[in-house]
């Protein structure tokens, strides 16, 4: 951007852009002064939409960010805004191969010396939480993990608030007292609230957490070893105590196919694993009450770890965006890629992922790369996933939501160019593909969808131990065992859903904080979060997604 600090209606984001963004909502008329420029909107622009610096012409590029995000179809005059009807998607994908891996760190003095109160793993991680999970191998078992979950939350003290059956309860009532169904519809049922007072059995579980999905069979043998890899990489994870494991028996997700997963991530695991089979067991009674007793026992062990101080470093963050909107690029993601720079510099670790948000930004992405080998994997990659996509009659081009063109991401590259910023700007330490582990400190990149709980559950598998989520429409999403931190890309979003948004960016938009303040103030609150201080809004609302990335067709 080029300004911060200052309070404008618009904004160039890089010198090399002939379109401008609206920073609020703009009239037909309004007068544009822009450096020697001047000019009247021949339309209204709507605040996070884009107008035009040129008059331009079918096929005429456009540039954001500095990079190709799209052509023209047909004549735009001087100021006129961008729409799907004028623009199409267009990407400059090449990989010239330069390796471009100097960069600015940020100044970390004053973190240097800062730590978080973490759980320490034998392997040398250290977790911001201290889990127990219970995992089906297959769909088949989810009855039974289902059947354990309702066994267990509520004799544990870890059952949640259930403010809404009062208000059915109560609805019940005045429904058998006679009143009429309009009536029951202007009721004020706001104050009845049912809290829990439920203390907990084990001080030091944060949780036992019951992740059930709908693979493991039917499907290729591919996606029986990804989800292998996948579940290894959470029951191996630094905020995970201890697993039990469900398995049917006749599953492509074998037994043993997790264990040679779970041996490639940690070969001297230690902590606490059950696994039962229910057709070696017998009946679902046998399976349940085996099941439980060991559960238990686990957690007792469990709930024998503190947490002691760890460095920053040991902070792997993962890095997400969702429910993007035209400020996304703007303020949000670049303040988590400030975040992610500052990390790097401590010696600590970040994923970014979402692989069809890169589109258009794979030439700078690889000549990050510290090697060829690594731009060569992630040229691969990309090429690979997108071959896919087409090949089932659609693209990165259609990787754009409805409430995402609403908002002013009118091509994939404009999201794109934008959601690559949460990256920041240090060198990509690795390239790995879905469910590899994360094993190298720095920028890593990581191959996901770029659905948002299928990539915050895959980063989380590859060993994040705290997640960060932009938004500019608002997304509820959280993980299981991984606190997931909120952004709002403006303050209209975190004042209309305070209950999800950790953190507001919006004052980038206004010019009241800097991109490096607000970058500031969100890792300040990420120890916080890691330390157990504080939750994360998503923890708080038991926001628990779990989503197995499937990559191969049903069998």
């Amino acid at each position: 951007m080029t300004t911060n600090h200052t309070r404008q209606s618009y904004v160039q984001i890089h010198p090399q852009d002939n379109v401008l963004v609206a920073l609020r909502d703009l009239p037909a008329g309004e007068k544009i002064h822009f450096g020697q420029m001047q000019f009247e909107l021949p339309q209204g622009v709507a605040a996070k939409h884009k107008f035009s610096l040129t008059a331009l012409e079918p096929g005429d590029q456009v540039y954001m960010y500095g990079v190709l995000v799209g052509k023209a179809i047909e004549a735009v005059t001087l100021g006129g805004l961008l729409t799907t009807g004028n623009l199409k998607h267009a990407t400059d994908s090449h990989i010239n191969g330069e390796r471009k891996t100097d960069w600015q760190a940020p100044d970390v003095s004053r973190w240097q010396k800062r730590t978080f109160m973490g759980y320490h793993r034998s392997d040398g991680r250290v977790g911001t939480a201290n889990y127990w999970i219970v995992i089906p191998l297959v769909f088949c078992e989810n009855r039974n993990v289902d059947t354990m979950r309702q066994a267990f939350l509520k004799e544990l003290g870890y059952s949640r608030p259930q403010p809404y059956r009062k208000q059915v309860r109560r609805l019940v009532e005045l429904y058998e007292a006679g009143h009429p169904a309009e009536a029951l519809l202007e009721t004020d049922l706001e104050t009845l609230i049912e809290n829990t007072d439920d203390e907990r059995v084990f001080p030091n579980v944060d949780g036992i957490k019951f992740l059930t999905h709908q693979m493991g069979c039917g499907g290729t043998r591919d996606d029986a070893r990804s989800l292998c890899g996948l579940l290894a990489g959470y029951i191996t994870h630094p905020n995970v105590a201890g697993a039990t494991i469900l398995s049917l028996g006749c599953q492509n997700a074998q037994v043993s196919l997790l264990q040679e997963e779970l041996a490639k991530r940690d070969p001297n695991y230690d902590r606490p694993l059950i696994i039962f089979e229910q057709q070696k067991e017998g009946t679902e009674q046998q399976l349940l009450n085996k099941a439980i007793r060991e559960t238990f026992v686990g957690l007792v062990k469990a709930n024998q770890i503190y947490r002691r101080p760890a460095p920053l470093s040991a902070i792997t963050l993962g890095l997400e965006c969702g429910g993007s909107d035209g400020f996304s690029g703007i303020s949000a993601n670049p303040a988590v890629g400030h975040v992610s720079d500052m990390l790097v510099a401590l010696g600590a670790t970040t994923i970014l992922s979402e692989f069809p948000e890169l589109c258009g930004v794979e030439d700078e992405l690889s000549s990050r790369c510290v090697t060829d080998e690594l731009s060569q994997r992630f040229n691969h990659l990309m090429q690979s996933y997108a071959a896919r996509a087409e090949a089932v009659g659609s693209g990165f081009d259609a990787n754009p939501s409805p409430g995402n063109i609403k908002d002013g991401l009118i091509t994939d590259a404009i999201k794109s160019a934008g959601a690559a910023k949460k990256g920041g700007t240090s060198p990509i330490q690795d390239v790995l593909d879905y469910p590899e582990r994360v094993t190298r400190s720095g920028l890593n990149l990581l191959c996901t969808p770029g659905g948002d709980v299928e990539s915050v559950t895959a980063m989380v598998g590859s060993g994040a131990n705290v997640v960060v989520f932009t938004t500019g429409l608002g997304t509820p999403t959280g993980n299981a065992i991984a606190p997931v931190l909120k952004i709002s890309s403006n303050t209209k979003l975190a004042q209309r859903m305070p209950d999800i948004i950790d953190l507001d960016a919006g004052p980038i938009i206004s010019g009241d904080a800097t991109i490096a303040e607000i970058g500031e103030e969100l890792l300040d609150l990420i120890v916080r979060v890691a330390s157990g201080e504080e939750d994360a809004k998503a923890v708080a609302l038991g926001q628990d997604d779990f989503i197995p990335w499937k990559r191969g067709v049903s069998l």
